[in-house]
């Protein structure tokens, strides 16, 4: 398997009944005598493509800024499917949360040296990404040990899963949203406001006293501004 740079896989999901690729990145000091934290991505794809992370994470490596990481990004087949899978209404949403949790993580921990403990794995996701991410934290918080959410998508069962954690120093949370989120146009062509939705949970967030970072940026619900901000989320998770 290559080092420094992406590597494709297929893993055949039951939960799913699909065969799910995957994009894994092994530092260029990839070594299996060292034990790795790992960074699930979904919407895997894109944190590679607009995200630009295997740049970013050669960057961090170069000034020894981050534990020694192996990222796993999961990419969406359609955005039709993407929506079923990560919506909390989606009809697949269960099934794709259960893939991650009982299928993925066991399947990385076999493959790769990892820590295999929630305080070495991590979710990452923007959009009705980062809304699954947080999902499957909250329904796994002995799984994961931070969730990274650009802008995700609030609505009350999210604000409900949140809630529902028993433990709040289970897991970190990191949350950011754009003060010009109030007018997103979604894939259903319906027009939501991101930003008061994020502003509760928020708020939710802060009343459970999760260990968390929230932060209003100037911008959109775009890459353009959660590119720039992946650094900093990088570092909030596994920086040293």
């Amino acid at each position: 398997m290559k080092k420094g740079r992406i590597n494709e896989l297929t893993f055949k999901s039951e939960a799913l009944g699909e065969e799910m690729e995957l994009l894994v990145y092994l530092p260029e000091n990839y070594s299996d005598l060292y034990k790795h934290s790992v960074l699930i991505a979904s919407d895997g794809k894109d944190y590679f493509q607009y995200g630009r992370m295997t740049r970013l994470l050669e960057k961090l490596y170069e000034e020894d800024a981050i534990e020694r990481l192996i990222v796993v990004g999961v990419p969406y087949k359609s955005v039709s499917e993407r929506r079923r899978m990560y919506h909390p209404d989606g009809d697949r949403n269960s099934d794709y949360i259960r893939f991650i949790a009982h299928e993925l993580v066991p399947f990385i921990d076999a493959e790769f040296p990892t820590y295999q403990m929630a305080a070495g794995r991590g979710l990452i996701g923007d959009s009705l990404a980062a809304t699954v991410s947080l999902m499957t934290a909250c329904k796994y918080p002995n799984s994961f040990g931070k969730v990274v959410c650009h802008s995700p998508y609030a609505d009350e069962k999210v604000l409900a899963a949140v809630e529902s954690v028993q433990d709040p120093a289970s897991f970190d949370i990191y949350q950011v949203i754009g003060t010009g989120e109030t007018e997103v146009p979604t894939t259903t062509g319906e027009i939501d406001d991101f930003l008061n939705p994020n502003r509760k949970l928020r708020n939710l967030i802060e009343k459970k006293g999760f260990s968390s970072f929230y932060e209003e940026f100037d911008g959109k619900h775009t890459w353009k501004y959660w590119q720039k901000d992946l650094e900093r989320a990088i570092r909030f998770a596994f920086g040293k």
